[in-house]
């Protein structure tokens, strides 16, 4: 059975199959949870990975790589959140990059996965509040993938770096009728 759930925490140190990268166009390392990722991952191993990808890639997009040094996870996924400073209503693109990294999960056969809260940060731009839409974005993409895959079981973990973007976060999926523990 298929199961979400929001915690307090970063995704890169979650003990799953897949640790999501809130990654850029071109999948270089970046800051933010991106830049602890490719530390974790290994610089050169991961950023050699991401080069075999032709970019730049479109919002929304995911592509998996190995997860090189990092003990807690098989593969790492790279989803492609947009920047809202650029666009400032892409909240369509940011339902993809949760949705089609949930699709690249299932392709790959893995069933665990965390992720950050996407285009929260610096690509938040002026959202009013980027990590309950990032957090909205999440819920939409997690019941789509399920009713679409209802025999595929995942375990999906959004994890919430500061208390602050839980906080928002938590308001936002309980808004969209998910649980929080």
């Amino acid at each position: 059975m298929s199961e979400a759930k929001l915690m307090h925490g970063s995704c890169a140190d979650q003990m799953v199959d897949v640790v999501v990268n809130a990654a850029n166009r071109n999948l270089w390392a970046g800051g933010g949870i991106c830049g602890v990722i490719f530390q974790k991952a290994g610089m050169d191993e991961l950023s050699e990975a991401c080069s075999q990808y032709q970019t730049p890639l479109k919002d929304g997009s995911a592509v998996i790589t190995p997860a090189f040094h990092m003990h807690n996870a098989k593969a790492i996924i790279h989803a492609v959140g947009p920047d809202f400073n650029v666009k400032a209503n892409a909240f369509q693109e940011l339902y993809e990059a949760y949705y089609h990294a949930l699709v690249v999960l299932k392709e790959n056969h893995y069933h665990s996965i965390a992720f950050p809260l996407i285009s929260a940060g610096i690509f938040g731009g002026s959202l009013s509040d980027p990590a309950a839409e990032s957090a909205k974005q999440f819920c939409r993409a997690y019941k789509s993938f399920t009713q679409e895959y209802p025999a595929y079981d995942i375990d999906a973990i959004l994890c919430a770096f500061t208390s602050e973007e839980y906080y928002c976060a938590k308001r936002a999926f309980l808004s969209q009728g998910m649980s929080v523990s």
